[in-house]
């Protein structure tokens, strides 16, 4: 039983694969299939983790349990959000139209995954390229250049020995040099799986990325929390969910702080004016527009919607700004190996136009 639970926690799936999964769901609900024969139905079609999760959604429901048990069982493809609304919903017997949220959810979230990633190709092609024109150039180029040098014997610039040097370590010295590569590569995984967030959040302190993170992390909590609302569970616990999925650390507090502070019979509003600047003002003045109208979900909806395109804009700035910074960066880095190999060079053709 236990390796099982262990083979469950271990199955992935794609974001279009888990939208198409909810999307059934909530399409044969909607027109009245049995959860059972729908299960079953869909299992046919299916293979690999999707497969797998049918069978177990199968194997639970003959045996009466709930829909939202199974989902639990797969931590990786079900976060804890997602979970407790199909739980909710379930208890409440609106589980087609908590599906149905869940898939808007789920599509959105995508799309705003692709916003980020598409943002993020630029610059990781740039660094690539200028790797490879950098391994390039110490692997053909230095060695022809450097053997001319050390037979004309002449006195060489800084910066032309240590690329010498470094291109001596990476041809001459391979083992050594991918083993310390190799070893560099260890300590950087380490690092960053036991010490991901202390880095992360050193790196959303830098100007602009912290503006684009906040944005980022309000967009978060607003559209989960309003899809928790919707399906009925309690804004306590809520809070404490999302407070789950946030990005920063200081978000995550301020939820916790808020739920703390909705417990003793405050507002919402009140919990994230406890901690200025961690969200914005407008944000605040809807939620509490929400509360006194008794609309605090799709107050939530709007700020979702809302951020959710000033994160486009956002990133568009910061693309349009990485270009040229990028291109700057890559190119001076070339243009000072390269002047590192004409520099003796030229010193040396002067040497012998003066004699």
């Amino acid at each position: 039983m236990k390796d099982l639970s262990k083979q469950f926690a271990r199955v992935t799936l794609k974001g279009t694969e888990k939208l198409e999964l909810i999307g059934s769901f909530a399409t044969m609900l909607g027109s009245g299939i049995s959860i059972l024969e729908m299960v079953k139905s869909l299992s046919e079609d299916t293979k690999g983790g999707q497969r797998m999760i049918l069978d177990e959604m199968h194997a639970d429901l003959t045996q009466g349990k709930r829909i939202y048990i199974t989902f639990a069982k797969f931590p990786r493809v079900f976060d804890q959000v997602s979970v407790n609304v199909i739980r909710a919903s379930e208890e409440a017997g609106t589980l087609d139209v908590a599906l149905r949220d869940l898939r808007t959810t789920l599509q959105k979230d995508m799309e705003f995954s692709d916003k980020v990633r598409s943002a993020m190709m630029y610059p990781l092609f740039i660094g690539v390229v200028f790797i490879a024109i950098l391994l390039l150039i110490l692997t053909f180029v230095i060695p022809k250049i450097s053997t001319v040098f050390l037979q004309l014997n002449v006195p060489l610039p800084l910066p032309t020995r240590i690329m010498m040097f470094v291109s001596d370590l990476v041809v001459k010295n391979t083992l050594w040099f991918g083993s310390g590569l190799a070893l560099f590569g260890l300590s950087m995984y380490l690092l960053f799986r036991y010490r991901r967030k202390q880095i992360f959040e050193i790196f959303y302190r830098l100007p602009l990325i912290s503006t684009l993170v906040m944005q980022i992390d309000v967009t978060t909590l607003a559209r989960n929390l309003s899809v928790l609302l919707m399906s009925g569970l309690p804004i306590t616990q809520a809070l404490e969910l999302v407070s789950e999925v946030v990005v920063r650390r200081r978000m995550e507090k301020l939820l916790l702080n808020s739920k703390a502070m909705v417990l003793a019979g405050r507002p919402l509003s009140e919990g994230f004016r406890s901690d200025i600047g961690a969200v914005p003002n407008i944000v605040i003045k809807l939620v509490e527009a929400g509360e006194e109208t008794g609309t605090l979900d799709k107050s939530l909806q709007e700020i979702s919607e809302y951020f959710d395109y000033k994160v486009t804009y956002t990133l568009k700035t910061l693309t349009a700004l990485l270009e040229p910074i990028m291109l700057v960066l890559v190119g001076a880095a070339v243009g000072g190996m390269m002047l590192a190999i004409i520099a003796p060079v030229y010193g040396l053709i002067s040497q012998i136009g003066t004699r």
